[in-house]
């Protein structure tokens, strides 16, 4: 059997990771520099630079000019701007990802639900209800409206084993998103699946997405405030 070798840059990635984990580099500690992990691990400077830089877009460093770069503060991080997969974010971070799927069901939509995924009030709308994590700690949970003349099959899906974005991205292919983000008191019952007291503010972000046939899904996703944060990255 043919072994595949990893990529240069991704066990620069994990090393750092590792490090991290392990306690070794703690929070704003700097970290080797290009020209160290290139000579460490017989890689080019471009190479090294690779994974400083993506393990900074996702938030696990902090790279500042003429500084270094340094040990982020710890705390799950996602892409306002950039729409990905929890789970890939997850792993991409070197954790364990998993996810408990609460709900999966058709519900008639109120006005405010129908409005939003272009329907009429009364007309049935696939629901999903998936709590996810990062660690063996919930870390989101997400709240999905489905249009279901978009996506006829949305509920003889498994979300254990595929995300709803990732089944989603894949049966109405993504052109279009809008954003809503607020810092919010959540609900008992969502402190609760969070793990977190009725005290700890939750940053829940509304997600409406489109296809080229119209409006797919409205996702509400609520994360503790303590433990998740939105961010991007832009080159101009």
């Amino acid at each position: 059997m043919t072994q595949v070798k990893t990529a240069k840059y991704r066990v620069i990635k994990q090393y750092i990771c590792e490090k991290i984990e392990s306690g070794q580099w703690l929070e704003h500690s700097k970290v080797l520099s290009e020209n160290e992990l290139s000579e460490q691990f017989s890689v080019s400077r471009m190479t090294a630079r690779r994974a400083l830089q993506e393990l900074t877009e996702q938030g696990l460093l902090v790279r500042s000019q003429g500084s270094g770069t340094f040990v982020a503060t710890f705390k799950s991080q996602s892409s306002l701007l950039e729409i990905r997969n929890i789970a890939d974010e997850i792993y991409d971070r070197g954790h364990q990802y998993h996810a408990e799927q609460l709900t999966l069901q058709a519900v008639e939509v109120s006005e405010e639900i129908a409005i939003l995924l272009a329907l009429k009030a009364g007309d049935i709308a696939y629901f999903s209800s998936v709590l996810h994590f990062e660690n063996n700690s919930p870390i989101q949970l997400e709240q999905r409206f489905v249009n279901p003349k978009l996506v006829a099959h949305y509920l003889k899906q498994d979300f254990t084993q595929i995300t709803p974005h990732e089944y989603l991205s894949s049966e109405a292919p993504l052109t279009e998103a809008t954003h809503e983000v607020e810092a919010v008191i959540a609900k008992d019952e969502i402190n609760q699946l969070l793990a977190i007291s009725n005290t700890t503010p939750c940053l829940q972000v509304k997600r409406r997405t489109w296809s080229s046939q119209g409006v797919v899904s409205l996702a509400i996703l609520t994360a503790p405030g303590n433990k998740y944060r939105l961010g991007s990255h832009l080159v101009f």
